[in-house]
Order: structure tokens, then sequence, then C-alpha cells
């Protein structure tokens, strides 16, 4: 039987969400665009939440992406819409980094372009990973058992909240 933990409520979920969108500012004070690719089906949300908090506070022009991969079979990564990458940011957005394996995935179609730089971000990170991933921006990172899964919920567009399964 397993049992939901909270560790993330939809108002402070939020307030993650918007100081990651000003850090993301900071961090890119010089640059003129940035694009926002979110991971389907939750790190698109949380992209384009991203993008919808840095509209006011960045001056630069932002473009949404989402990249489509099987876990399971992670070799055909799709990016839509496609996208000009060379000299561009691009900033990788999933909801949780478990073992960091997806977000490494998510990076092969990026590195067939030369992209500026390239970031990412999560609203949960667990601080043991399996895979070499660090990432940039991070809402909240937590210890956890290795039998524990880490679930972000998600309503439409609105992140609401993330709780840890036992």
């Amino acid at each position: 039987m397993s049992s939901k933990n909270y560790i993330l409520s939809k108002e402070t979920a939020a307030k993650k969400l918007n100081r990651m969108a000003y850090e993301i500012v900071e961090r890119n004070a010089r640059e003129t665009e940035l694009i926002i690719a979110g991971i389907k089906a939750n790190g698109i949300v949380i992209a384009n939440k991203i993008a919808a908090l840095l509209k006011p506070i960045f001056p630069g022009k932002i473009s949404v992406i989402e990249i489509s991969l099987d876990k399971k079979n992670p070799f055909d990564i799709n990016i839509h819409p496609q996208a000009e990458l060379n000299d561009k940011i691009v900033i990788i957005v999933d909801d949780v980094a478990n073992t960091g394996k997806t977000l490494l995935y998510a990076l092969k179609p990026f590195l067939l372009a030369y992209p500026k730089k390239i970031q990412t971000l999560v609203l949960v990170e667990r601080t043991h990973k399996l895979f070499p991933v660090k990432s940039d921006y991070v809402g909240l990172s937590i210890g956890t058992a290795l039998q524990e899964q880490i679930i972000v919920e998600v309503d439409k567009a609105e992140v609401t909240g993330a709780y840890i399964i036992v």
C-alpha cells in the first residue's frame, strides 16, 4: 500500500516557479532570446508556466518548444515545433529529476545543433541521481530513499502539488 507524502502545495510550487523565472533572468541578463524546451507531459506544463512568468521580466524573445521521448526507448526524440537552435540559449524543463536519465536523453537533439548555452530546470530534484546531471534551476531539492518516487501533479496549465510515494 502506497501513501502520499506532500512536499509541495500549489502555492509553494507557484512561488518556486516564480523564483526560478527571476534566476533565469539574472543568469541570462545580456541575452536577447530564450528557448524553453519542456519535456512532455508535465515538463511542457512547467515550461509554459515559466515562459508566462518570464514575459513581464525578460525583455527578449521567449519561445516554448516540446520535447517528446519514450523513456523506455529514448532513441527517437522529437522537438515540436522545429526551431533554430544555433547560438541560442536553450533551457530544458522537466518536473522531476529522479535519476537524471530523462534530462540526459533530452539533450540529444540539442547536441546536433550549436546552441550558445544549454541549461536545465526542474521543479523537484532528488539529491541522489544515477546519471551525472546537475540542474541549473531547482525549485526543491530533496533527499529520498531509493524506493520512493516523486510525483508532480498538474491540472491543465497549473502545477497543483508534488508528493512522494513510499
